[in-house]
């Protein structure tokens, strides 16, 4: 077994322990592997051995890694886009990524919904929150998430799967646990307004550095890059 494929077993250990501590079912939790920066072997690694959700946050590289990297039965695997996602570059992922989890305006929402129309497919999507109010991070206020909501949920081909939020970096995961529980609040009370094409069931949160505390609080995916891959050589 690789390093790579012996680091995914481990996160899966740790998710599934973090699941059993909230009283949860394992199975609610999707594991995204965020392969940013790092080679198609990682890539090619994981997938012999099953992994299938995997993340980008760079348009250029998720369609070009959808198209070139295949399952063992020649089809393409999940790929998820979490970076922040400029509206000139849409037309490189709506038809691509399985989820775009970095929506954070109305601004982007209308762009991707316009490609969806034009390639007809229906997209989903999560709606950015800047849960802690940084001003360095993308993502829509707290306060007007609602009416962001259902503003885009009325866009045509598009579907509002739920939140996502990138937390603050931090020493002690403990710090952020505040953020996800004041998420998935928000999260359960959208969901229960049953806004047409909004159906609210996912939360994106949680990175390496803190994905065991936000599957504590609700996390239905968590976004696992340097625990998995090792840490990132932005220099090349």
């Amino acid at each position: 077994m690789t390093m790579v494929v012996n680091n995914y077993r481990e996160i899966e250990k740790r998710v599934a322990a973090a699941c059993e501590r909230a009283g949860r079912n394992r199975s609610e939790v999707t594991i995204v592997a965020v392969s940013k920066t790092k080679p198609d072997e990682m890539v090619e690694e994981l997938a012999a051995a099953g992994v299938r959700d995997f993340g980008e946050n760079k348009p250029q590289e998720l369609m070009r890694k959808h198209d070139g990297i295949l399952t063992d039965e020649g089809e393409p695997l999940r790929w998820h886009m979490i970076g922040n996602l400029q509206t000139n570059k849409v037309k490189m992922v709506v038809g691509k990524a399985c989820l775009i989890h970095s929506v954070p305006s109305l601004h982007t929402a209308e762009a991707v919904s316009k490609e969806a129309v034009k390639k007809g497919v229906v997209v989903p999507v999560l709606i950015e929150i800047n849960i802690a109010e940084e001003e360095t991070k993308h993502g829509a206020d707290a306060a007007e998430t609602e009416n962001l909501v259902r503003t885009i949920a009325a866009l045509p081909n598009l579907s509002v799967k739920g939140l996502m939020a990138i937390a603050p970096p931090v020493e002690d995961p403990e710090e952020n646990r505040g953020y996800f529980k004041s998420l998935r609040r928000m999260r359960d009370r959208l969901r229960a307004e049953n806004i047409g094409n909004a159906p609210m069931t996912e939360l994106s949160m949680g990175m390496t550095g803190d994905f065991e505390v936000a599957v504590e609080e609700g996390a239905t995916i968590v976004r696992v890059g340097t625990a998995i891959f090792g840490a990132r050589d932005y220099s090349v």
